[in-house]
């Protein structure tokens, strides 16, 4: 993609040195915040629609029909999904260089082909009609069919649905640190969730805090772990205390998960084998067990022992979506990987079944999507289409086929599946509007007014009354984890206050938002004693300073005990 610079100055003579820019300034001194004297749209695709917007109000008075009425995240700066011809945008208002830094990283990122939303443009040089300046817009493309995290948790989910959603933040995790990107902010909220069979698939959108590095040390990945832990904790307790959590759900418990599920699929994807030079099969057997977890090998490096007596084997390229790309190169299905498993397995039932065994492959896949896929998919009513992806809808049919067949002791014709799918379970797909109002009033209420007067670390604003959950006890590893304290005015996580870590480090961790955060913590050091970076400090528009950025609603427990009332589900429409 290239970059499209559209400015509303009249353009003077072309400065030679311009041919060596970059899309951001590299003279502008990074230290101010400066807006530029006119309208300034740095954007991956020339839309012209996107010059005809209101740029000059502030983004939370834009027309309500611009806007698209779709669940939106916790978040500390103004967001909305805004109508920009046939596409939903989301944009959000942030200071200059926050917005030009993120947009840079976010193409970073996707150049890598890592799991992220897709940065569209920043805009920066916004005043009002009066003159007064206002804040950069950061333009990403809406994420069909994604659902932030409290979204899933607006109607009673299967309990393991928190395990789920770890699960595949933890691949998401393991995918960017092989890749050198440190996140700096690892949680829940910075993340959107996509079905993906029976599990999840995980996009980051919100790379503020994060830095891409050629590699990253043991200390920096640590860090982001340790943190990802705390702030899980934190968002799980919030939701608890609005009874959207299953009672089984143990936040600590599912806070560890993360980490032991991360370190099980590094080591799987890193860890070095060494065997015998007549046991090579094992090379085949360590590429099968990655094939299974969702990765493809592209490059393995393989040297021996200084004796000869010794093979080491270790992935050197490793990437994932392994059954997606089969699919795609097979059917020109872009699914989720789990998705694609189940439609390849459907396939192979399909060729054994019509006995095409010895067939071309992609022949058979040719008639199989001609044959079943296509004519499933098409089964969709009009008014769901927009919320539940084909592969999805697929895969669920399948699943409920199979329970009609389990349950009637013979097997079920596919359309008779589909129509009972449609009439009995596609209905918990609906978007309900009260559930939607509920979400989002939680959302804006989670954006942080930066004139607020913040004191001690914790928002003092006399709205409602105090309330106080105090989860104290230890993890698995001995960790002291404390509870977090909520009042009107919002959520403010402590876990590991004052307590000691797995190496007896004194552990102080401390979410906040406003003011200098006191998060100082020496678990995240490398086990080698290497140096972790700085806690990645956040600068708001009138110079506020804040070293962790996990915003929760304020409000948000007497909103969500409401919620929890309802028994519509909540999904994304795009």
């Amino acid at each position: 993609m290239t970059s499209v610079n559209i400015n509303r100055a009249t353009a003077s003579s072309l400065d030679p040195r311009a041919m060596k820019a970059t899309s951001i300034k590299t003279t502008a001194d990074p230290s101010s915040e400066q807006e530029p004297a006119a309208l300034h749209i740095t954007a991956t695709s020339s839309n012209p629609r996107m010059f005809t917007l209101p740029w000059e109000r502030p983004l939370a008075t834009w027309p309500r029909d611009l806007l698209a009425n779709l669940p939106r995240g916790i978040s500390r700066h103004v967001v909305r999904f805004v109508h920009v011809g046939d596409d939903v945008y989301a944009m959000k208002e942030i200071t200059q260089r926050v917005a030009e830094r993120e947009y840079e990283l976010l193409r970073k990122l996707q150049k890598l082909e890592l799991p992220t939303v897709n940065p569209i443009a920043v805009v920066t040089g916004r005043h009002t009609r009066e003159g007064e300046p206002l804040e950069a817009m950061l333009v990403t493309q809406h994420l069909k069919f994604s659902l932030p995290y409290r979204a899933l948790f607006a109607r009673n989910l299967r309990p393991d649905t928190a395990e789920r959603l770890i699960d595949a933040l933890a691949v998401l995790l393991v995918r960017l640190h092989l890749a050198g990107f440190y996140w700096g902010d690892v949680s829940l909220s910075n993340v959107l969730f996509l079905r993906d069979a029976d599990a999840f698939s995980a996009f980051l959108v919100d790379a503020e805090t994060g830095d891409l590095h050629p590699s990253l040390t043991d200390g920096q990945r640590e860090y982001d772990i340790d943190l990802a832990r705390t702030n899980i904790i934190g968002e799980l307790m919030d939701l608890d205390s609005g009874n959207l959590l299953a009672g089984e759900v143990d936040e600590v418990g599912v806070g560890n998960r993360l980490v032991d599920r991360y370190h099980s699929l590094w080591s799987a994807l890193t860890d070095v084998d060494s065997f015998d030079p007549d046991e090579m099969w094992k090379i085949e057997r360590r590429v099968n067990r990655l094939n299974d977890l969702g990765f493809d090998v592209d490059e393995l490096e393989m040297k021996t022992e200084e004796d000869g007596n010794r093979v080491l084997v270790r992935p050197r390229v490793v990437d994932a979506g392994y059954a997606s790309r089969k699919l795609l190169r097979l059917t020109g299905l872009d699914v989720q990987e789990n998705q694609a498993r189940r439609l390849l397995n459907d396939l192979d039932a399909y060729r054994a079944s019509t006995w095409r065994q010895g067939e071309d492959l992609e022949i058979v896949a040719t008639d199989w999507m001609r044959e079943v896929f296509e004519p499933t998919v098409r089964m969709i009513p009009p008014e769901y289409r927009s919320q539940i992806e084909p592969a999805q809808f697929f895969h669920e049919v399948l699943t409920h086929r199979w329970l009609m067949a389990e349950k009637a002791g013979h097997d079920v014709p596919m359309a008779e599946a589909v129509q009972s799918y449609i009439s009995e379970s596609l209905p918990e797909y609906r978007l309900d509007s009260e559930d939607m109002k509920t979400i989002n009033e939680e959302a804006d209420a989670g954006v942080v007014d930066d004139e607020m007067n913040w004191q001690g670390g914790h928002a003092q604003t006399g709205q409602g009354k105090q309330a106080t959950r105090n989860q104290a006890g230890k993890d698995a590893d001995g960790r002291e984890v404390g509870g977090y304290e909520a009042n009107g005015s919002g959520v403010n996580v402590r876990a590991n206050a004052g307590g000691q870590d797995a190496d007896s480090r004194e552990v102080n961790i401390q979410t906040d938002t406003g003011g200098q955060s006191g998060a100082e913590t020496q678990a995240a050091r490398d086990r080698a004693g290497e140096k972790v970076p700085s806690q990645p400090v956040f600068e708001d528009a009138n110079g506020g300073r804040s070293s962790l950025r996990s915003v929760y609603a304020p409000g948000s427990l007497d909103a969500a005990a409401d919620q929890d009332d309802q028994d519509d589900a909540v999904w994304a429409s795009s």
